[in-house]
Order: structure tokens, then sequence, then C-alpha cells
């Protein structure tokens, strides 16, 4: 079975019930882990989780298939996640399905790869399996979505309030559904008794803004600019901003610039490009002019690069939590330097 962003809400309920591999992938990796959560909703019993990364099965693909036809510990079902980078879930899988056991649900969140992707091929026409592919949302899409998350916690949200969440939490929506709860919590909304967010609100519980949150990091290091990064990761530091919430802010901008780049081709004009994008309110105005110096230095095989990199240290960081503020300044430091080359 195939899924796009658009048909996927249709398809996953009929999916969850007939699949047993799950493959999510495209650029919109917060849209990916979206998926993967509502297929696990829709499961009658998800049961004990296993979670895998792509590095472990590059490294043992027999693994998977060990793990999906292994017995939970306390006799329960079990579903497996796994967090991959392009094709590193391709041999685990075609090992999996040549299993005669039927395993349990699989879940593969795959950053960097597409639906034309060998492991995407391989999945596609089987009756056991579904492909879904997710592009970045726009500005006025993840302000719906905000909105609807409102409704869901009792918050009436309006369209100012919604905008400011999504820009804040760079696009992603893990991230705005974190705000979204917090401020519910704020607010002692549910939805037998609704509340009304304000901007005082959001102001008393801290939600990151393009001013104050992660843009200002995201634009000195993808624009190249050494000078600034180390104040920035200062800043960081002071405000106490989550590592991986950081990362998150880079994959979403540079997910962006791949979608960005893929429209303008090898000799389009950039400028008008990101005039028409901001008319149509697919990017918020003020980011004209950083995404603009992005795009001039993240282009073809360099930006390709750089989502791999993005990648390998979202594995270390999750790997290594406790020092993943030393290694996402490690890393930043040296996308920055590549960036100013």
């Amino acid at each position: 079975m195939k899924a796009s962003q658009r048909d996927f809400a249709t398809v996953a309920p009929r999916a969850a019930q007939a699949a047993k591999v799950f493959f999510f992938c495209g650029p919109d990796e917060a849209g990916a882990h979206d998926a993967a959560q509502k297929i696990l909703s829709l499961l009658p019993d998800p049961g004990e989780r296993i979670e895998l990364s792509g590095a472990d099965l590059k490294r043992d693909p027999v693994k998977l298939g060990d793990e999906a036809r292994s017995s939970s510990l306390f006799g329960g079902t079990r579903h497996i996640m796994v967090r991959a980078s392009n094709e590193e879930a391709f041999e685990a899988l075609e090992i999996l399905l040549a299993g005669e056991v039927e395993p349990c649900p699989v879940l593969v969140v795959a950053s960097g790869a597409t639906d034309k992707s060998r492991t995407a091929k391989l999945l596609a026409d089987r009756p056991d399996a579904l492909v879904a592919m997710f592009y970045p949302p726009d500005l006025r899409s993840v302000a719906t979505t905000v909105r609807a998350m409102g409704d869901a916690a009792g918050l009436r949200i309006g369209g100012d309030i919604a905008e400011r969440i999504a820009r804040g939490a760079g696009l992603d929506t893990r991230l705005a559904q974190s705000e979204v709860t917090k401020l519910a919590l704020y607010l002692d909304a549910a939805p037998e008794s609704p509340r009304t967010a304000s901007a005082e609100a959001l102001d008393a519980i801290g939600a990151s803004t393009e001013e104050d949150g992660f843009n200002p990091l995201v634009n000195a290091v993808l624009a190249g600019e050494t000078t600034r990064v180390p104040g920035e990761l200062r800043r960081m530091r002071e405000l106490g901003l989550n590592p991986v919430g950081v990362l998150l802010a880079f994959e979403r901008r540079t997910a962006q610039l791949a979608q960005l780049a893929a429209k303008l081709g090898p000799r389009g004009d950039v400028a008008a490009l990101l005039k028409a994008e901001s008319t149509a309110r697919r990017i918020f105005w003020k980011d004209e002019r950083d995404l603009g110096a992005q795009l001039k230095r993240w282009r073809g095989r360099k930006l390709e690069r750089l989502i791999a990199r993005l990648a390998e240290l979202h594995r270390a960081l999750m790997a290594h939590s406790q020092d993943a503020e030393l290694l996402l300044a490690q890393g930043l430091a040296e996308i920055a330097r590549a960036a100013a080359r």
C-alpha cells in the first residue's frame, strides 16, 4: 500500500488492520513521526515498544527479524519503532519479509528517504506493508493543525496565536503540541470546560517565538556566521533550550530548504521564488532574507550532506543524552564552518 500526505488519514485505518510493516519517509520528519503515532493509536493493542536505530540494523540486519518474532517479556503484544536514515533499514526489512512467521508491527521513520528509494520499492506493492511520504507543511497548514490541537485540549486558539505557536515551533507539530499542552495546563482547560488562549497566557508559559527561540541560532549556523555562533550557543544554554528540540528546528529548516531548492532548480531566481512563497503564505515574510542567504550556501550535494549530518547528529544525541548539549554544540560549529566556506 502507498499513501501520500493528502490521503494518509483515509488509508491509515485500513493499513493498521492489514499491514505489519510501515515505512514513513520524506523531508517532513515531524509529519512522518505523527503518522507513526497515528498508526499506533489505531492498533487494537500496540503493547510493549522496542526501539531500534538504523545504525543498529545496519550493523546487525538479522536483529529486526529476531525482535519482531520474539514474544514480550510478560507474554503480551509488542511493536518495534525504528528511526533510520535513507536506506539503513533496507537489508533488515528484506530479511524480515523473507521469514515465514508473522512479525509484530514494525514502524520505520526514515529521514532522507523517499517513496522512490529501494526500501520503499521493496514494500510498496505488498498488501502487508504501507509506504507513506510526507513533505514539510506551510505556516497556514501548521496553524490549522495547532487550532485542531487546541480544540482537542479544550482551548479556543485564534488565528494569530496559532500562527505564533507554529512559527515558534519551527513548523514542527511535535513541538507545537508541547506548547498547546502547556498552555492548556496553565489555563486549566479541558474539552468539558474550554478556555480561550491569549497572547498574555502564551507569554506566561515562556513559549518560544522567532525572537527568543531557535531561529537566531538556526540562522547563524546555516548562514555560516561563525562569529555569532558561540554567543547563540551560550544563549541556548542560558534559556535552557532542549538540545533535541533545537536540532529538530534545524531539521525542519533544512527540509524547508530542500523543498525550496527543488522548486528553484539549478538556475532559478532565489529572490523571486521567496517572494512568491511569502505572498502565498508558505513561508513567513520575516524569514525571506535568512532563507535567501541559506539557499545560496546549501544546494545540491552540499544540502544532501547536511541532511545526512543532521540525521547522524540526531542519533548521537538520542544515544548519549547526558552529553547532548556538548555533542550539539560541536556538530553545529562544524556545520557553521562548512557554511562559511
